[in-house]
């Protein structure tokens, strides 16, 4: 998820929300935000889904 701000000369600037990266700043095009944000790596994202997905610990296993 994303913030999009548009500054005052007509630019947009984006950070990421899981992070508070920002991804890029002056850009001139929504397409171009887009395209950056797609090409963001999220290290913040990709933890939280991990710790999101369920293991079942069989009974007795070691928890480490």
């Amino acid at each position: 998820m994303y913030s999009r701000t548009q500054n005052d000369n007509g630019s947009y600037n984006t950070r990421c929300l899981d992070c508070f990266m920002t991804i890029a700043s002056c850009v001139e095009s929504e397409e171009e935000l887009t395209q950056r944000e797609e090409r963001h790596f999220c290290p913040e994202r990709v933890l939280a889904q991990l710790l999101a997905q369920e293991r079942p610990v069989p009974p007795g296993a070691p928890l480490n």
